[in-house]
């Protein structure tokens, strides 16, 4: 992967890469607004600072550029390793996907669905990213019914055994009254 521009060139090539705000981004955001889903831009609050925080149903969306978050990395990296800088590059880019994975691990476990979009993805097919969005937010609602279900069968069973342990203690001291 021979880079055919001059250090300069590609000084300033790269340093244009914006990381807030970028195409991808604006597209998606632009998308999820259409729909009517409300959302924080870079949410400060939460590791990552994703580049989408719906807040009401606590998702994280992050918009991944291929090269910089390595997609297809088995294929990628044996072209970084036949390029200039690629001990830079392959470290770079290693370091950015365990960040990525370290990121899902932290928000994941403060209760947080993370969805994490492929820049072409977005760019190709927004309508189709705004449904796996759509799909998430659904199936959130199902488990929390069901979540909701379970636990008002729980709470009628404890009531039962209240009463029924109420009952008890009563009969135990004597009386033949109930709760």
């Amino acid at each position: 992967m021979a880079d055919n521009l001059t250090k300069e060139q590609r000084h300033k090539s790269m340093s244009h890469i914006k990381s807030q705000n970028t195409s991808i981004e604006v597209k998606l955001r632009a998308a999820l607004w259409h729909n009517g889903y409300r959302y924080r831009v870079n949410y400060k609050k939460l590791p990552g600072k994703p580049d989408i925080a719906i807040t009401r149903y606590r998702i994280a969306i992050f918009c991944d550029s291929e090269f910089f978050h390595g997609k297809d990395w088995e294929v990628l990296k044996p072209h970084l390793e036949k390029g200039k800088n690629s001990e830079f590059w392959i470290k770079k880019i290693s370091r950015n996907r365990e960040r990525d994975e370290e990121i899902n691990k932290q928000l994941m476990f403060m209760g947080w669905t993370v969805i994490r979009f492929w820049g072409k993805d977005i760019k190709k097919d927004v309508e189709q990213c705004v449904k796996v969005v759509e799909e998430t937010i659904f199936e959130m609602a199902l488990n929390e019914e069901n979540t909701a279900q379970v636990l008002d069968g729980i709470m009628a069973v404890a009531k039962k055994e209240q009463i029924f342990m109420g009952k008890t203690k009563f009969l135990a001291a004597g009386t033949e009254r109930g709760a």
